[in-house]
């Protein structure tokens, strides 16, 4: 990018989205000339180098974005001094080091989006500071350990998305003080532990991901509650015992229900026909599930001694029959 006159320009917004011929550094004179500025979007281009400390000189700044760039280095600390930044889009970068503690100095923050970088560390506890937040993407990072307890106070918070970290740890059990919350992604990021009951509060839930995770224990009874749930995915954990969604339940959910890879979780027998598209089995008089972890069941023998190979599908219908003849097995 070319270096700027420093003189102060009115200029209140500037962008160039889009640009792959706009490559280089952002030279820190732009920062420097544009005080007045309140929309700055330079994404979807080849800007390289850091971010540098004179950007707090965009001290009007209301919208950043400089997302899908080659910019390195560590986000600034200055970053915390733009008090007036409604939307913070930094994703699809090379960033590094940790998210700075001055983040949750932003007070008026409604979209926060970090995702698809390499920042590492924790989440800072200064993020519960973020009283406006309503969006927050950190997924696609090196993030670990345990998320804040100042998580829970973002009480306006819809949509979190942090999937692709190794945080190995457990989730904060205050979950479900997240009333608004709409989606939560936290896949392939080695949580363990159980799946906290105050998830069964999140009334205005739509999407739940927790897949490829360590989850051990049952699905909380309560999530059976959550009438806005459209779609969920608590595939390859450890779970375990029966599934405890209705016939109501999962037809609403439908396609969009994905249990598999979880070889303790079992269904209902009532419910038998729904297990083969839920990648799981019935279960037994025992809660048990009933099948191997490749999901055939032991050969059955008939009277004339004839091997006979039952799968999935055909001890879902069994036990369906059986389940509505009243019948034990």
């Amino acid at each position: 990018m070319p270096k700027t006159k420093t003189t102060p320009s009115s200029l209140q917004q500037l962008s160039f989205r889009s640009n792959p011929t706009l490559v280089g550094s952002i030279p820190f004179e732009l920062f420097l000339a544009l005080s007045s500025l309140k929309i700055l979007t330079l994404s979807q281009s080849e800007i390289s180098g850091a971010i540098t400390p004179e950007i707090s000189n965009l001290n009007s700044l209301v919208h950043l974005d400089l997302s899908y760039n080659q910019l390195s280095g560590p986000i600034p600390v200055e970053l915390g001094q733009l008090k007036k930044l409604v939307g913070l889009d930094l994703s699809y970068n090379l960033l590094t080091g940790p998210v700075p503690q001055t983040i949750g100095q932003l007070g008026m923050l409604q979209k926060l989006d970090l995702s698809s970088n390499s920042l590492s560390g924790t989440v800072p506890n200064s993020i519960g500071k973020l009283n406006s937040l309503v969006f927050m993407a950190l997924s696609n990072n090196n993030i670990h350990g345990k998320l804040p307890i100042g998580l829970r106070d973002l009480k306006g918070l819809e949509y979190l998305i942090m999937d692709n970290n190794p945080m190995s740890t457990e989730l904060l059990t205050e979950f479900g003080r997240l009333s608004k919350l709409r989606e939560l992604r936290l896949a392939n990021s080695n949580y363990s532990g159980e799946i906290p009951a105050s998830f069964s509060q999140l009334w205005n839930l739509t999407t739940l991901s927790l897949e490829n995770n360590r989850f051990t224990g049952k699905i909380p009874v309560g999530i059976a509650n959550l009438s806005h749930i459209y779609h969920m995915n608590l595939s390859k954990n450890l779970l375990s015992g029966e599934i405890p969604f209705d016939t109501s339940f999962l037809k609403r959910v439908g396609e969009n229900l994905d249990l598999s890879g979880n070889s303790e979780l079992c269904l209902n027998p009532m419910q038998a026909y729904e297990c083969a598209k839920l990648g799981v089995d019935v279960c037994n008089r025992r809660h048990r599930r009933v099948g191997n972890s490749s999901y055939e069941v032991k050969p059955l023998k008939t009277s004339e001694g004839q091997v006979v190979e039952i799968g999935r599908t055909s001890l879902c219908f069994v036990f369906l029959v059986l389940g509505a003849l009243g019948l034990k097995y």
